[in-house]
Order: C-alpha cells, then sequence, then structure tokens
C-alpha cells in the first residue's frame, strides 16, 4: 500500500513564491509518474503537473513557465515549486501517483492520492 503525504501549503500573496512536497511511503513503481492536481471551491479537480521515473515533465497551461515540477533522488519525492502566484492558484494541491502520469492529464482512475494541503493566494 502506498501513502502520499503533502506539506509546504499555505497563505502568501500575488506574486509570492512557494514550494510543495510529497513523499510516498511504500513502494512507488518505476511505472508510477507523480504529479500534482488541484481543486478550487465548486470547482472539479485538475491537472497541475507531473513527473516520470524518467524526468519527463507535463504542465497545465495556466501554469507554464511559473511552476516546476521535479523528482528527487530516491523517486519517492515531488516537489512543486510555484513562482509568480496568482490568486487564481488558490486550491486545495492534491499529490498523486499513477501509471498514466505525466501523459495523462485525467483526474479519474488516479491510483494513489494524497490528502491535500491548502494553499491560498490573496490578491
Amino acid at each position: 500500500q502506498v501513502q502520499l503525504v503533502e506539506s509546504g501549503g499555505g497563505l502568501v500573496q500575488a506574486g509570492d513564491s512557494l514550494g510543495l512536497s510529497c513523499v510516498a511511503s511504500g513502494r512507488i513503481l518505476k511505472t508510477h509518474g507523480m504529479g500534482w492536481f488541484r481543486q478550487a471551491p465548486g470547482q472539479e479537480r485538475e491537472f497541475v503537473a507531473a513527473i516520470s521515473w524518467t524526468k519527463v515533465t507535463r504542465y497545465a497551461d495556466s501554469v507554464k513557465g511559473r511552476f516546476s515540477i521535479s523528482r528527487g533522488n530516491a523517486k519517492n519525492t515531488v516537489y512543486l515549486q510555484m513562482n509568480s502566484l496568482k490568486f487564481e492558484d488558490t486550491a486545495v494541491y492534491y499529490c498523486a501517483a499513477d501509471v498514466d502520469l505525466p501523459y495523462s492529464g485525467s483526474s479519474k482512475g488516479i491510483d494513489y492520492w494524497g490528502q491535500g494541503t491548502q494553499v491560498t493566494v490573496s490578491s
């Protein structure tokens, strides 16, 4: 069984930077990419960024050039560096692991989810 635990959320001002971390306990297979989704109140969960075991990355258009995803050397950790944050980035951010990441941006059928961490950007 794999558990994902996020950390690093918080309250920041627009234009600030914030980093999120996610650590997987249990065995993450080489077939599993890891990534981040987010969900704002009243909205569906949406794809943010993901990275494969071989460090192939994919980003949502809304965060390209501002967010950067990376994976730790141990491969069971994934980071999301968020720069130039905007009010519309406010959401609960969820770590995910799935065989279809980063090639699919769908939140359906994800193998493993973290519990989520709140990111609030004040305008």
